[in-house]
């Protein structure tokens, strides 16, 4: 025991012994939050043959289901880092496929929801990884001179995919955050290999209609579209004119989550 530290707080004031006292007790009594975790989950190879599937939380906010998901997609989309930031990891994480249901112990909100699927995959997956941030060439997304033109959300969450297909191929976004919408514009444009970085400044949810023409690969062909559809404007025009939002070419930061270990789950 230093002794002399002792003596040293005996002969401060009594005031602030006390307050030393009642901080110090505080702090012991103040226990790290309680890790966010699904209270059952059933993880499963999906069966041979299985067609389509998805990864969606349910209605009120207490469960989460994903159906033929590889283990990469599930990360890109717990994590919003695009597929092509994901580096490193077994070929099985993008080609085996996984169904799981997982339920909590009450409804959560949307960002609990996704740490408890983060935490399932290092469970259950024992997905471990780290970042590096390396300069590389981006799309800046900003706000155009003449203003937004989506429509601010305040509506409580309502566990919906932000942005579905509507009809005629005309996108329909309900509550977007700009992280999800700089996630889903990367994923539009990967072959541009730029990741969407979000400089806009908008902290809101916003509802919105976007319709472009699709950039097909090359080999397919263009007479198989719809009547009309190659007549509208590129995605680049279509954000300016229908959200109020531009892509600026730029050199930037680009965040790589690189796997570690990953291993298939046991059977439950």
């Amino acid at each position: 025991m230093d002794h002399s530290g002792f003596f040293a707080v005996r002969r401060a004031p009594r005031a602030l012994v006390a307050g030393g006292l009642m901080l110090a007790f505080f702090a012991y009594g103040q226990d790290k939050p309680p890790r966010l975790t699904f209270e059952v989950a059933s993880v499963k190879p999906t069966p041979a043959g299985a067609r389509g599937g998805g990864i969606k939380p349910m209605p009120g906010g207490q469960e989460y289901s994903a159906q033929a998901a590889p283990v990469k997609l599930m990360m890109s989309l717990m994590y919003k880092v695009p597929l092509g930031q994901i580096t490193g990891g077994p070929a099985w994480i993008d080609t085996d496929r996984f169904d799981i249901d997982a339920k909590a112990d009450r409804p959560y909100n949307l960002d609990d929801l996704h740490t408890m699927f983060q935490n399932l995959l290092a469970d259950e997956f024992k997905l471990a990884f780290h970042r590096e941030t390396r300069e590389g060439r981006v799309y800046a997304l900003t706000v155009d001179s003449k203003g937004v033109r989506m429509k601010v959300n305040e509506s409580p969450q309502d566990f919906e995919i932000p942005i579905r297909g509507g009809n005629n191929g005309v996108l329909i976004g309900k509550r977007v955050p700009m992280t999800y919408l700089t996630w889903f514009l990367t994923q539009l444009l990967q072959r541009d290999e730029r990741p969407v970085i979000d400089r806009t400044g908008l902290t809101g949810n916003y509802d919105f209609e976007l319709s472009f023409a699709p950039d097909l690969p090359p080999g397919v062909p263009r007479e198989n579209l719809p009547p009309g559809l190659l007549d509208r404007p590129t995605i680049f025009e279509a954000l300016k004119q229908q959200l109020g939002l531009k892509l600026e070419p730029q050199k930037g930061p680009v965040e790589y989550y690189v796997i570690d270990h990953v291993e298939k789950p046991a059977a439950n």
